[in-house]
């Protein structure tokens, strides 16, 4: 990943030290369980405890004459072990160490994602309860709907987080896995109770058939759930954008002093981190075909899957780290202006009452399909020469046989239609 949106603890993980040194872990605890069960000499597991260490830059030298990663640190290990290195990797195959790896990288990663989105729902929670009574107008097809508060647009995040919050918890799970069961998987030269060992170790789950490789649905399930977190992501991001246009101005995102919003026009405050988060989604989206394909490996193993983990993994995982944490930042600084939505609300002369107004037609004995007519003439007649409702609708000679211009006003002022939100905020938001 481009610097631009690294984040360094989540960077170093997918770092070539970290890789080898969870490999020389994993070595290690194989010889250690071998060793208890009698299959090689407890001598040899402690020396390749103490012993063993590896060199990136030398392990890089060897791979450009083996063309295998594997073997290239086998040897370079080996050299610091001494005599017992014939037991170092012994009855194993490179999947298990590297699935095995893969799964702890990947639990280390989500770890840290996990504790970014668990920061931005903690954020949308504080700002909901905020602005639970804050009026504007609710929005349809991008069209003036009905009011709602500016706390229960932030809640309906809140809730879609928290559910993606669930989805990773089930995601972390199901790639927390530890494999290593020899060529092709059948343990025929590695006693099962090693992967056993190596799992409660290294706190993964023991998968219970593994191929030589771990299944990929697993990670195709992990990504799909990212892709999934992106969207949500990037619906918030889409909200800001729409709602920080000059002539809506409800919401914008902070701006500092220093700050330039364009080269060529000085009065531009752009909502540049809601842009960068709807691009940054996008591709954390595309990881969720790639990680589908590789579900489909031939037999008991292919290598097809390896090249596009090596790219795609750290990527993702590392964009969506810092999306996560930008998104906190825009929700924990974000700006609102409860003036603008009030405005917003009222620009039309009570226009978003219409379904009110109808409802009270109806219960004064008028068929709906009437009562929709009587109302929409009048709301069409707003839209179309952008007047205001109130006034044009009672100026409805067939309104005036049923409401009265008191009636009328009660209704198109009367705000109890949000007094609800309240049993939503103290049944939902706890």
């Amino acid at each position: 990943m481009i610097p631009r949106y690294n984040r360094p603890k989540i960077e170093k993980i997918w770092s070539l030290e970290n890789k080898f040194t969870i490999w020389t872990e994993i070595e290690c605890l194989i010889a250690e369980k071998q060793a208890i069960i009698g299959v090689i000499p407890k001598k040899a597991s402690k020396e390749i405890r103490n012993k063993a260490k590896f060199n990136v830059k030398e392990i890089e030298k060897i791979e450009k004459d083996t063309k295998h990663d594997v073997v290239a640190y086998i040897n370079n290990v080996s050299k610091y072990i001494g005599d017992s290195s014939k037991y170092f990797h012994f009855g194993v195959t490179s999947s298990d160490i590297i699935d095995t790896s893969f799964s702890l990288q990947l639990k280390q990663t989500s770890e840290i994602i996990r504790k970014s989105l668990v920061e931005c729902i903690q954020s949308l929670k504080i700002k909901s309860k905020k602005y639970k009574d804050t009026l504007m107008i609710g929005r349809s097809h991008g069209i003036h709907a009905e009011p709602i508060t500016f706390g229960l647009k932030l809640s309906s995040f809140y809730f879609e987080f928290k559910r993606n919050l669930e989805r990773l918890d089930q995601a972390i799970n199901e790639i927390s896995v530890c494999a290593i069961s020899g060529p092709v998987g059948t343990f025929n030269s590695i006693d099962p109770r090693v992967q056993d060992y190596v799992a409660k170790k290294l706190k993964l789950n023991s998968e219970d058939v593994s191929t030589q490789v771990i299944p990929r649905d697993r990670h195709a399930y992990f990504f799909s759930v990212l892709g999934i977190l992106a969207s949500s992501i990037e619906r918030f991001a889409v909200e800001i954008r729409n709602l920080q246009k000059t002539e809506v101005l409800e919401v914008e995102e902070s701006f500092s002093s220093n700050q330039k919003g364009s080269s060529a026009m000085p009065h531009k405050r752009n909502p540049v981190l809601s842009e960068n988060l709807t691009g940054i989604s996008r591709y954390i989206r595309s990881g969720v075909i790639p990680s589908l394909e590789n579900v489909v490996l031939w037999h008991e193993r292919d290598i097809s899957h390896s090249s596009v983990e090596r790219i795609m993994t750290p990527d993702i995982t590392i964009a969506t780290d810092f999306a996560l944490n930008r998104l906190n930042g825009i929700i924990k600084n974000l700006k609102v202006y409860p003036k603008n939505m009030l405005k917003n609300l009222n620009m039309l002369g009570g226009l978003h009452r219409t379904h009110n107004i109808m409802l009270k037609l109806i219960e004064k004995g008028l068929k709906r399909q009437q009562a929709y007519k009587i109302v929409q003439e009048s709301a069409m007649e707003t839209w179309n020469n952008n007047k205001n409702f109130s006034q044009v609708f009672q100026k409805n000679k067939e309104l005036n046989k049923i409401l009265n211009s008191k009636e009328i006003v009660k209704i198109i002022k009367d705000d109890n239609d949000l007094k609800k939100i309240d049993w939503i905020f103290k049944n939902k938001i706890k």
